[in-house]
């Protein structure tokens, strides 16, 4: 039985590329793409939320290997079709909070856009501390409304609601740079660099090491 979480996020799958770039724009997920091909050799990386594959392939640049999961069986579909042809990607249905992948199995974990919207964020950030190596690489983006003006934040709402109705409970929508530290330190690891990404509408950028 799918969960609320899949559910939600299976009807936006079929146009989930389009709809990003329209309700958050192309100029703060280039900066993303940007910062993450800046990483340089990153190894064996699994990544947690891969939606339809948008940062998939900036990972696959650096990466030797990289196991693309996410939660939809509708997004691991897009993915697929996205991103044929990348020998170095495998894409598989998983819940990035309890996966089956053994403990020290990578060598850096990407989280995209998952902390901010997850009911138990702590435990998808445990998830990635068990199944990295020693001193493994943790990656976490997350777009916020932190360092956003009333009026930008007014319409990026509005442009979420047109493409994808109501967003999910719990969501915390306005994370800032601190509370994404602390998330993040409590679980044992540390804190290596924190960014804010984007101009009109905001990202949050981190690099954290497994201690």
């Amino acid at each position: 039985m799918k969960t609320e979480q899949e559910r939600y996020w299976s009807k936006c799958a079929r146009t989930f590329m389009s709809d990003q770039e329209y309700i958050v724009g192309k100029r703060v997920l280039d900066a993303i793409t940007e910062r993450i091909y800046k990483e340089g050799e990153l190894g064996d990386v699994v990544e947690f939320g891969c939606g339809a594959g948008y940062f998939t392939r900036a990972l696959a640049k650096n990466a030797r290997q990289v196991i693309a999961t996410d939660l939809s069986d509708e997004m691991v579909r897009m993915a697929r079709i996205h991103l044929q042809g990348f020998q170095n990607i495998t894409i598989h249905k998983a819940n990035c909070e309890d996966t089956s992948f053994p403990s020290e199995r990578f060598d850096a974990v990407f989280i995209g856009n998952l902390i901010h919207v997850a009911e138990n964020p702590t435990r998808i950030l445990q998830e990635s501390h068990q199944i990295l190596r020693d001193k493994g690489l943790l990656l976490a983006v997350d777009f916020t409304a932190f360092g956003m003006n009333w009026f930008e934040r007014l319409k990026l709402a509005i442009r979420y609601f047109r493409k994808w109705g109501m967003p999910p409970r719990r969501g915390r929508h306005k994370l800032t740079p601190d509370q994404l530290v602390s998330l993040v330190e409590e679980v044992d690891f540390r804190t290596e660099e924190i960014q804010i990404l984007g101009d009109r509408t905001k990202a949050l950028y981190l690099r954290g090491r497994k201690q």
